[in-house]
């Protein structure tokens, strides 16, 4: 299920059909990270955590790399109710 659910949120990332909140916007920008690092992050990387208990959804912790494949970014983010992928927060993985 895990890899379905990957593959599930790549294909979204893929076609752009993603939004991400003001907060994952600044958090972003916060640790020098842009667009690129974290469509490529999620494209590379891997699920970490499944977090069931939020009644709007699961949500999934992606790890991967940045696009210069050193930085690593963490991801969190869930499925909406129209089926877009809305990534909650971003941030630099510090101890990859």
């Amino acid at each position: 299920m895990p890899r379905r659910t990957l593959e599930r949120i790549r294909a979204a990332i893929r076609k752009g059909s993603y939004d991400m909140t003001v907060h994952a916007v600044e958090e972003m920008a916060e640790d020098e990270l842009d667009m690129t690092d974290v469509e490529i992050s999620i494209q590379s990387g891997r699920i970490m955590k499944t977090e069931k208990g939020d009644p709007r959804g699961a949500r999934q912790t992606i790890h991967g790399t940045g696009a210069d494949r050193t930085t690593h970014v963490g991801t969190v983010g869930r499925f909406t109710g129209t089926g877009r992928y809305l990534i909650v927060t971003v941030y630099k993985v510090t101890d990859a």
